[in-house]
């Protein structure tokens, strides 16, 4: 089991009222699979995935990733198994924005360590989604399709098993958004990694 949730709620404070946020969420999430989580703005599909990725804590109830209880972590442990257990799609894309489009893309390289090659990996994934002239420019330079697809393919390539995936197709056109959806699901059938997809 890559992730698994179990009895999840998280609660939060909003206009002196206690709100739940997830409310008795179960999910378990194998090798090779694909999952696609739906709902509409504000349902708590993006806190789901910080929850299964150990940036948030729920109020109540058990989130593992790779078999591990996030629970009984510090949170020193909990980052390194994050780096090398999940990789993340942000909604925001979270891009670094002193760094070209292939640092940003090889950034997970750099950070597990792969020093060498990690440029050549990053521009091959920059090409695979289109983005092969834009390997100098800075992330203000990007459109917001650009920025996202940079994202994506920083999520994709680390290799981590499991990939969560937060509306990675919002910012784009439909035929960039299938392309990504493609790079997706070959991540599944061809690298045996897992993606959970919320939008």
């Amino acid at each position: 089991m890559l992730a698994a949730a179990k009895k999840l709620f998280l609660f939060r404070q909003q206009g002196g009222q206690k709100t739940a946020i997830l409310d008795d969420v179960a999910l378990e999430i194998g090798e090779r699979e694909f999952h696609c989580v739906m709902g509409p703005s504000g349902s708590g599909k993006t806190t789901l995935l910080y929850l299964l990725a150990g940036l948030d804590e729920p109020s109540a109830g058990s989130v593992s990733l790779a078999k591990e209880d996030l629970a009984k972590l510090g949170e020193r442990q909990r980052t390194l198994l994050r780096r090398k257990s999940v990789a993340f799609v942000f909604q925001y894309f979270h891009l670094l924005p002193n760094l070209t489009l292939v640092e940003n893309i090889g950034l997970p390289l750099w950070i597990q360590g792969k020093n060498h090659g990690w440029e050549s990996i990053a521009k091959e994934w920059a090409g695979r989604l289109g983005l092969g002239d834009r390997l100098d420019a800075l992330p203000h330079e990007l459109s917001g399709g650009e920025r996202q697809r940079t994202s994506i393919a920083r999520a994709l390539v680390g290799g981590q098993p499991l990939i969560l995936a937060d509306e990675p197709t919002g910012n784009l056109s439909q035929k960039a958004g299938a392309q990504v959806m493609e790079l997706l699901r070959d991540a599944v059938d061809e690298e045996g990694r897992s993606v959970l997809l919320v939008t």
